[in-house]
């Protein structure tokens, strides 16, 4: 059976502050280490109240100290953003205080508006430059040579594994040119997703980071006692794609009994189409739909989110998600 990992993103509920969220995020990565995730990690998003990890560097260190063994890394860092140095320098950093722990998930995307983005990077040029970012930072880490003028120090011979993160054709051709890994983001745009799939595995070139393509796909997982409780939980995250769609981004509602109430015909129609790699329900439920899915599209890894309002229904939804995968295995 293939590793479960998880993607989070630091939610602030409503009646509830940043300082919370971090708290729960860090209780979440160790309750999914002892459960037996593989790796944890967190998505840089800017300008949005009711996601707390816009500093994502400093919020994996937090991660990184506060557990032992799970890997912790950016799911993803938005290249366009930031200077590559500071990244390899950031990200160099890190790897030195958890050394084999830590991940570099890179996105083409700014993770917000374009006036956030022009305020991220005084000078932004947009996502133009991205495969010659990419480049420009897997040099940094490469060993410094003799008269180099610029240096990443620390990240200049350390090893911090690089993956591409896209929801279209663009990331996954770039990831097999490059010979990386690739994480797709069909949690929240599966369109492209088997398609993106192919072009990676078919087109992938070998390199010294990675000798064969190695592909992680998201998805929502919800689970709770039983179906109807499960959807209500989901209902959150259906919530807050509305209120996004709508340009009213806010902090994390909590659940409600009758989602129809809440959104008209054509945003239930956009937000069943965005989340469509959904699997909600009591744990039978789940192991179904985990069994079809991963049948299905064959991911090297499958990386689970959710965005439940409740922190102990959260961490019981991830204690069952695991528990399917056990079932699996059996």
């Amino acid at each position: 059976m293939i590793p479960f990992s998880v993607l989070d993103l630091a939610p602030v509920i409503e009646g509830n502050t940043p300082t919370q969220a971090f708290a729960n995020t860090l209780d979440l990565a160790r309750w999914t280490e002892q459960l037996g995730y593989k790796r944890y990690w967190l998505a840089e998003h800017h300008n949005m109240p009711g996601i707390a990890s816009a500093a994502t560097a400093v919020l994996i260190g937090h991660v990184a100290g506060g557990t032992s063994r799970i890997r912790v890394g950016a799911g993803g860092i938005m290249l366009p953003n930031h200077a590559p140095l500071q990244v390899a320098e950031q990200f160099g950093t890190l790897a030195s205080l958890y050394p084999g722990r830590i991940d570099l998930g890179l996105g083409r995307a700014p993770g917000t508006d374009q006036a956030t983005a022009r305020a991220l990077r005084r000078y932004y040029e947009g996502a133009e430059t991205f495969p010659n970012d990419v480049q420009e930072l897997l040099a940094f880490f490469e060993p410094a040579s003799a008269g180099q003028a610029v240096r990443a120090v620390p990240g200049a011979g350390i090893d911090v594994p690089v993956w591409l993160l896209g929801s279209s054709l663009f990331s996954a051709q770039l990831a097999a040119a490059l010979g990386l890994p690739f994480a797709f983001a069909s949690h929240f745009a599966p369109d492209a997703m088997d398609e993106a799939l192919m072009l990676y595995r078919r087109d992938f070139k070998p390199s010294a980071r990675l000798d064969k393509p190695y592909a992680i796909l998201s998805a929502n997982v919800v689970a709770a006692k039983s179906d109807s409780e499960a959807r209500k939980l989901f209902t959150t995250q259906q919530q807050s794609f509305v209120n996004l769609r709508r340009g009213r981004p806010g902090l994390i509602p909590p659940p409600i009994d009758d989602i129809d109430s809440y959104w008209s015909p054509a945003e239930k129609i956009m937000v069943e189409q965005a989340l469509a790699c959904a699997i909600v329900g009591a744990p039978g439920t789940v192991q179904e739909g985990l069994a079809a899915f991963i049948e299905r599209h064959r991911p090297d890894e499958l990386m689970l989110t959710a965005n439940i309002f409740d922190h102990a229904l959260r961490k019981r939804s991830f204690e069952l998600a695991m528990q399917a995968r056990e079932a699996l295995v059996a």
